[in-house]
């Protein structure tokens, strides 16, 4: 009897023993399986230190001003001392607050989300630590579901760890900052401050710091200018997860909760800045030296993508004093026009202008290949939508229909319209 219970107790053991190491065993056979890229490549050495980003290549002024950028993503990379240390803070607190304890991948919070989630069924999470999403910007997951997701979520477990060995925890979160997105074309801090706030990341306030790092999470969810009450609850999440880790005081979390978002944005593409006649003109030149040189593989340059700076000898103060004063003088020749023309159309000898002008049009091309009639596309043409126009004293929001647009545009001063001021009446 007692041999049986003895021999029933050993399985018993081995057994229990068994299930506690199986999983462990299994997975440490898996976690070497993927690091020998049994389930596809990772990146090496050289990935890590090059990764495949899109820079925007940037024109700088003779007093280094940027004045405009060419991009396919709006995005300038900074380093750890441009950043303001009120970021730093919010990042870490919101994002990963043991960041300077791990080593890329934070045990602590993976057996907190399995606990939680798994088994008290509550929502604790992702458990990703700043060095994993940085993996994960760095090199997109390709499948999001089943056992791929299980395998890519490995990888990116190695990924930073290798991070961790290879880079400082400083160099970590400014690689981190230059990765994200932010809506609004805004593709990295750099880029989010200036965009959101118009200033450099340095002289982010704990407020606005507070915002972009909310941002994060949901980038069109909680975008400021699209959604102002989510933007602000959001915000004061990542100012309660600042107090809660000493970041900030209980004064400091009660009045800035308060505050208002105070947003200054500032649209941010190819047509905004400085100089962009100057910057159109040269951008043929600086495509043609692009294919003309060779980067250290062999490849040509891309001016869209390869962060370039284009060092110019314009002056950025005496070209804005030159702007603002042809902006003025404009001001007073279109009210000269609008003033010709009280009243009347000037384009009444040539009335296809206005048709060929919608027909030539994008609006029109993209409802053409929808199956459209031209009768259809030209109600859709009548009907009034919102819309940004140009005036010469800043772009102004209104709703027009796109026909009414056209014409708007087309009596608007410009080299085209000169002779029209002085055609004689009929």
């Amino acid at each position: 009897m007692q041999t049986s219970l003895r021999k029933r107790f050993r399985i018993f053991t081995l057994l229990f023993w068994f299930f506690v190491f199986a999983p462990i065993v299994a997975l440490v056979a898996l976690l070497a399986l993927i690091g020998n890229g049994y389930y596809g490549k990772l990146p090496d050495f050289k990935d890590l230190e090059n990764p495949d980003i899109n820079l925007s290549s940037e024109i700088v002024s003779a007093d280094n001003v940027v004045l405009g950028k060419y991009y396919y993503q709006n995005r300038s990379n900074i380093k750890y001392s441009d950043l303001s240390p009120n970021l730093v803070k919010a990042l870490k607190c919101t994002e990963d607050v043991r960041f300077e304890e791990h080593s890329g991948v934070d045990i602590k919070g993976l057996f907190r989300v399995l606990f939680k989630t798994v088994i008290l069924r509550q929502d604790a999470g992702g458990g990703s630590t700043l060095s994993q999403q940085l993996a994960k910007n760095l090199f997109p997951r390709t499948r999001n579901h089943g056992f791929a997701l299980i395998i890519q979520k490995m990888k990116e477990w190695i990924t930073a760890t290798r991070l961790e060995r290879n880079y400082t925890k400083e160099e970590i979160i400014a690689m981190y900052f230059n990765t994200v997105e932010f809506g609004n074309n805004a593709y990295g801090i750099k880029s989010a401050s200036r965009t959101y706030y118009d200033k450099t990341p340095a002289q982010l306030s704990i407020s606005e710091s507070a915002l972009l790092v909310g941002m994060l999470q949901a980038p069109s969810r909680y975008n400021p200018r699209m959604n102002e009450k989510a933007a602000m609850q959001r915000r004061n999440v990542v100012l309660a997860q600042m107090h809660k880790y000493q970041a900030i005081d209980q004064l400091q979390k009660d009045s800035l909760q308060k505050t208002k978002l105070l947003i200054k944005f500032t649209k941010d593409d190819h047509n905004a800045g400085l100089a962009t006649y100057f910057r159109e003109e040269i951008r043929a030149e600086l495509q043609k030296w692009c294919n003309d040189h060779k980067k250290a593989d062999g490849s040509a340059y891309n001016l869209y993508r390869d962060g370039l700076r284009i060092y110019t000898t314009i002056d950025s103060r005496m070209q804005k004093y030159a702007e603002e004063a042809m902006r003025e003088h404009m001001i007073v020749l279109q009210k000269q026009f609008y003033d010709h023309w009280k009243g009347r159309e000037p384009w009444y000898d040539y009335p296809e202008t206005i048709i060929d002008a919608m027909r030539k049009s994008e609006r029109w091309a993209s409802m053409k290949e929808e199956g459209m009639s031209d009768k259809e596309a030209e109600a859709e043409f009548k009907k009034k939508v919102p819309m940004t126009i140009f005036t010469w004293k800043g772009d102004r929001d209104t709703v027009l229909s796109p026909l009414d647009s056209i014409k708007y545009f087309k009596k608007y001063c410009s080299v085209d319209l000169w002779p029209l001021l002085h055609k004689p009446e009929r």
